[in-house]
C-alpha cells in the first residue's frame, strides 16, 4: 500500500521525481528535504524514493543510489543503443592513467611513491593532476615518514561517475578499464599527453597490480 505523501497541490513524490529527473548530479537525502518550505522528514523522503524506485522498476530507466544521492540514470541493457546515437569515440585513456588510477583506486592510501614502485616508472605530474582535475582523486593525507609525502585516494565523484555506491563496490580489477572507458562524458576530459607512457602494449591494470612489487604498499 502506498503512502499518502500529498503536500498541497501536488505530491512530494512527484516533486522528488521532477527534481531526479532534472538534476545532472546525484540528490542526497539533504538535498531533497531543502525543496520543501514545511517540515518534511527523513523517513518521508525515503518512502518516496522507494516508491519511486518500485514506479521505474519496469521502464528503460532506473532509480540508483550512488555515494554523494539518488539520481536517475539509463538501465545499462539499452546503453549500447544509445551509444549508436553519438559518433564513435576513440579510447581517451592511455595505460598510464588507468594504471595510475586502478593502483589508486584498489590500494588507496597510496604515495606517488608508491604508485612509482609499483608500476615501475616515473609518474608523470600530468597524470596525478589530470586525474585530481577530473574530481576522481585527491589527497587525503600525509605518510608520517621523512619528507611527509601526500597519500591519495579516490574521491565520492569517482564513485558517482562510475555508478558504484562504495568501495565495496569496485568490480574486479580487470574491469575497471572497460568501465571506465564506458563511461560517458570523460574521454574528452582525460585525454592526456604523457608522451612516452602512452604506448600502445595491452598492459592492464590487472597486469600491474599483480606484478611483483619490491615494496609493501601496506
Amino acid at each position: 500500500m502506498k503512502t499518502d505523501l500529498k503536500r498541497g497541490a501536488t505530491t512530494l513524490k512527484q516533486t522528488i521525481e521532477a527534481a531526479l529527473l532534472g538534476s545532472p548530479d546525484p540528490l542526497s537525502i539533504h538535498d531533497l528535504k531543502r525543496m520543501f518550505d514545511e517540515e518534511v522528514t527523513s523517513q518521508e523522503i525515503k518512502l518516496a524514493l522507494s516508491e519511486i524506485t518500485e514506479d521505474w522498476s519496469d521502464r528503460s530507466a532506473e532509480l540508483v543510489e550512488v555515494a554523494s544521492g539518488w539520481r536517475m540514470q539509463v538501465r545499462v541493457e539499452y546503453q549500447k543503443n544509445l551509444d549508436k546515437l553519438e559518433p564513435p569515440r576513440l579510447p581517451k585513456y592511455s595505460r598510464a592513467v588507468l594504471e595510475t588510477l586502478a593502483i589508486i583506486a584498489y590500494k588507496q592510501p597510496v604515495t606517488r611513491g608508491d604508485i612509482e614502485d609499483v608500476r615501475g616508472v616515473a609518474v608523470s605530474p600530468n597524470i596525478l593532476k589530470s586525474l585530481e582535475a577530473r574530481g576522481w582523486v585527491d589527497q587525503i593525507g600525509v605518510r608520517e615518514t621523512p619528507g611527509r609525502p601526500g597519500l591519495f585516494g579516490t574521491t565520492e565523484t569517482f564513485l558517482n561517475d562510475l555508478g558504484l555506491k562504495a568501495l565495496t563496490d569496485l568490480p574486479p580489477l580487470e574491469e575497471l578499464g572497460e568501465l571506465v572507458e564506458e563511461t560517458p562524458e570523460l574521454g574528452e576530459q582525460m585525454s592526456l599527453d604523457v608522451g612516452s607512457e602512452t604506448d600502445e602494449s595491452e598492459l592492464t591494470p590487472a597486469h600491474v597490480l599483480n606484478a611483483p612489487s619490491t615494496q609493501s604498499l601496506n
